[in-house]
């Protein structure tokens, strides 16, 4: 043994499903019907699973990122307190995912979503469509302009509602690197008072959900920030001659 370690070869790290909320949780009602009802098999990943897909800057619109502005009439924005979300999508070992699609999705300033089945009656904003997307730059960095979404009530028990939150949707380099998963605002009582939340067994858990007020990265008579990273499954790469770290 000469005390190095051999290189990494293969598919992603097995996902810790110990981490993650139970896909049955009765007090949130949609899991009964939604969660498996068998036992779960593992398969390897195929091919096209741990390869693809590939993103390039060529798909995005030139506001995609920019959330008060991508439906706004000209001369026109959506209304609310204005935030940028940013931060980095890395693998499970910290290391940057160069990139990757992020998607974002969310309610407006009042808490309505621009959905044909939202049963909301707060107002639309009608400057505000509720999406955007970007792709991560060489250390994995993404940033995002929006507006603060509002709570609202949703039909579970007599009086819940949902924390304001922003939904994430991250391709990374292989399908199955992709994460769906929300954002919190940090301070917000409601966090802790939401049944969705409360399916995630772990505090901890919870409190990587939650994005930290970063007013570092500010616009001064603008937006505030809000910091928020993001990490996938890890690669187990194979060590290539020009990249020691792997690809």
């Amino acid at each position: 043994m000469n005390g190095k370690q051999p290189p990494e070869t293969g598919a992603f790290f097995a996902r810790d499903r110990t981490w993650h909320a139970p896909a049955l949780t009765p007090a949130y009602k949609t899991s009964v019907l939604r969660s498996p009802q068998k036992a779960l098999l593992s398969l390897d990943g195929t091919i096209s699973e741990i390869t693809g897909p590939v993103f390039g800057h060529s798909i995005l619109g030139a506001q995609d990122d920019d959330l008060i502005h991508n439906f706004a009439s000209p001369g026109e924005s959506a209304i609310g307190s204005r935030i940028i979300v940013h931060g980095r999508v890395l693998d499970e070992r910290g290391k940057g995912v160069a990139g990757a699609l992020v998607e974002i999705w969310q309610a407006n300033a009042g808490g309505r979503y621009r959905h044909k089945k939202e049963g909301y009656i707060a107002a639309l904003d009608p400057n505000f469509g509720g999406c955007g997307r970007t792709i991560t730059d060489v250390h994995g960095y993404y940033r995002f302009r929006t507006v603060q979404p509002g709570p609202y009530p949703w039909p579970n028990g007599p009086n819940d509602w949902r924390p304001a939150h922003i939904h994430f949707s991250i391709f990374g380099h292989g399908f199955a690197q992709r994460l769906i998963t929300q954002m919190y605002f940090q301070h917000d009582p409601m966090i802790w008072k939401c049944p969705i939340v409360s399916t995630i067994p772990d505090r901890a858990a919870i409190e990587q959900l939650v994005a930290a007020l970063d007013m570092n990265n500010t616009i001064p008579m603008d937006a505030r920030a809000y910091s928020f990273d993001i990490v996938l499954r890890g690669r187990r790469s194979t060590l290539f001659e020009n990249r020691k770290e792997g690809n």
